[in-house]
């Protein structure tokens, strides 16, 4: 049952405030919250409502995540009133707690966002600017978006940001890319600051900060894109590795969609999961592989690829599979004559979820073509050779050809 006061109107509001304050709440938002019962929010927020507003104020305890379930029921029948910083349904507490109390308990009112802001300070569209947020996540999740003439705004969590996300760009080989750490915005104190990725000259800044990229890729670098097929020299791997062009092929059997799941049993490398996520941002994927070592590499290739929340699961299937959450799409690298995995596999897949299967040696293609047989799909085989030396001259020289098979459940 969503929570709602019994005349019909939302139990909570949301506000969101601005760095200036007082002064920069329409009419509208004020009048909410000098009608408030009780006032929510940081302690610096609290501080920009002036005294004659006589709710009673309540910070969030450090963690706050945990006191927002039970906000309603620590003020029954109160009018409470959130403050939020900028617009509270970007990537702000809003969001969350409608997520937790349903949209009829929750009313929101907007005020512009650190995002508008900033895009309109630098002349951007917003509409042609990638927003990355890394407030209490990895500050990889930027690393896909590093792309030559993109332009990103990164919202962090403190003053350091900049600086990190400059540091990020020159290891990506961006050193010539332009950061500005835009402070304060729309506040009194309003300030910006700029520099080259490379050679930063600012420390820690104000932590209320929108750092702004224009990407520029140095001499010699390769950008990376977001389309399956990535360089086989991408990853670290110990020749546990599914190939290139074997890669593209099977990413676009699995069909990739936003806020899609995947299980890449057999991981290796993890090249399978980590080429899925970075096709969208809201794309997850499992890795299952039972080597320690083979873990520990997927992890940093997951990381150094821009998806560190890949999910790593160490362990051998189908037992490590118990437990895991429906995936819509299942890839099985390797290990397809193990006993009970592709059935496994199967009867885990959502409806309409796709198995991918890839076999390299007779005994395996045995059990594809036994599968094919039994619930259909589609059975491919693919040959690649690449131009190699032979003597003064070029040649092809094949590499083992890969069936594959292709189950849509």
């Amino acid at each position: 049952m969503r929570a709602e006061q019994q005349d019909g109107a939302a139990a909570v509001t949301v506000v969101g405030i601005g760095a200036d304050g007082w002064d920069g709440l329409s009419p509208a938002a004020r009048r909410v919250v000098e009608a408030a019962e009780v006032l929510r929010g940081s302690a610096r927020q609290l501080g920009l409502v002036p005294g004659h507003v006589a709710a009673e104020r309540v910070p969030w305890p450090s963690p706050m995540a945990p006191a927002l379930p039970g906000l309603l029921a620590a003020h029954p029948g109160r009018r409470v009133v959130v403050l939020a910083s900028g617009d509270p349904m970007l990537s702000g507490i809003g969001s969350s707690l409608v997520r937790l109390h349903g949209p009829d308990a929750v009313r929101v009112v907007l005020h512009p966002s650190s995002v508008s802001l900033a895009c309109a300070r630098l002349g951007w569209a917003v509409e042609e600017t990638a927003v990355v947020t890394v407030v209490g996540r990895a500050l990889e999740l930027v690393t896909p978006h590093v792309t030559p003439g993109r332009r990103l705004l990164v919202l962090g969590s403190d003053g350091g940001t900049p600086a990190e996300v400059a540091a990020l760009c020159a290891r990506l080989g961006y050193g010539g890319s332009r950061i500005t750490a835009l402070a304060q915005l729309g506040g009194p104190g309003e300030h910006r600051l700029a520099g080259a990725a490379a050679d930063w000259p600012h420390g820690v800044v104000d932590p209320l900060v929108v750092t702004a990229v224009e990407a520029v890729a140095d001499e010699g670098t390769v950008p990376l894109p977001t389309v399956p097929g990535l360089p086989d020299e991408a990853f670290e791997d110990d020749g546990q590795l599914t190939k290139r062009d074997v890669r593209a092929v099977t990413l676009a059997r699995l069909a990739p969609l936003p806020g899609r799941l995947l299980w890449d049993v057999g991981a290796g490398a993890g090249s399978i999961g980590i080429e899925w996520m970075r096709t969208h941002p809201s794309c997850r994927a499992v890795a299952v592989e039972s080597r320690p070592d083979r873990v520990a590499r997927i992890r940093g290739n997951a990381a150094r690829l821009g998806v560190p929340g890949l999910q790593v699961v160490e362990g051998r299937a189908p037992e490590a599979l118990a437990g895991l959450p429906a995936p819509d799409a299942v890839f099985v690298g390797g290990g397809a004559t193990t006993p009970d995995l592709l059935d496994t596999c199967w009867a885990a897949l959502r409806p309409g979820g796709r198995l991918v299967v890839t076999a390299v040696t007779l005994e395996s293609e045995a059990v594809l073509a036994g599968w094919f047989a039994r619930v259909g799909g589609d059975l491919v085989r693919l040959s690649v050779a690449h131009g190699s030396p032979v003597g003064s001259f070029t040649g092809w020289r094949p590499a083992m050809p890969v069936t594959l098979l292709t189950v849509v459940r």
